[in-house]
């Protein structure tokens, strides 16, 4: 699998303080120039969650952008998008069960033993993280860093999304220590957001990700 180097989170709790609607921030990083979006609700899908992630799905098709939906292999299925698993969703193989052998996984590692573990699953590709210090998180695993980065993208062969802290700032670095894409959460979000502001942010993601990768 080919990801696309920016890979953009709609959290939905991060959304929320900031007013924006999770369709409304799709629509802007989709014209943005977002290639795949992933939505991490870590609430209850209500009935209305459900319709504006279904309003998400539809217009990832329309862009021709893969969506993922973190944790939640049903509703992955309801919506025709892919998966995200941590490590204390199902299991990667019963989630392959599940979905069938067309549909997209990821999944997250945090250090050297969980990640050599992910190399063996049914997976096509791989979240390593916290990068850096991040926020976004109650309670984050210890930060993994540039220099282990670079070390651990040597013992596996799948993409690498690189997750956690990662800014405009430093994320050449991280480019530059093998990640293969890089997910951003608040690294997405000016200070003060709005949907044009979003799509402005992602703009420039997207020019960072061109002037890394030709």
């Amino acid at each position: 699998m080919k990801l696309p180097a920016i890979y953009p989170i709609l959290d939905s709790e991060s959304l929320e303080r900031r007013g924006l609607a999770l369709a409304t921030a799709a629509a802007s990083l989709l014209e943005g120039g977002a290639g795949i979006l992933q939505i991490r609700h870590k609430a209850h899908w209500s009935r209305s969650f459900f319709d504006s992630a279904r309003d998400v799905a539809r217009l990832c098709r329309e862009a021709g952008a893969d969506l993922i939906v973190n944790d939640r292999a049903d509703f992955a299925l309801l919506l025709e998008a892919g998966l995200h698993l941590g490590q204390d969703d199902l299991p990667p193989r019963d989630a392959r069960r599940l979905t069938g052998p067309d549909t997209v996984i990821g999944y997250s590692s945090h250090n050297l033993e969980q990640l050599a573990a992910a190399g063996g699953e049914p997976v096509d590709y791989v979240a390593l993280g916290p990068i850096f210090a991040t926020g976004s998180k109650r309670n984050p695993d210890p930060v993994v860093g540039l220099e282990q980065l670079q070390h651990l993208r040597g013992l596996i062969e799948k993409p690498l999304v690189a997750i956690g802290g990662i800014t405009l700032e430093n994320a050449a670095q991280v480019f530059g220590a093998g990640a293969d894409s890089i997910a951003i959460i608040s690294g997405l979000f000016p200070d003060s957001s709005t949907a044009q502001s979003l799509r402005i942010r992602m703009e420039a993601w997207m020019a960072l990700a061109k002037a890394q990768k030709p």
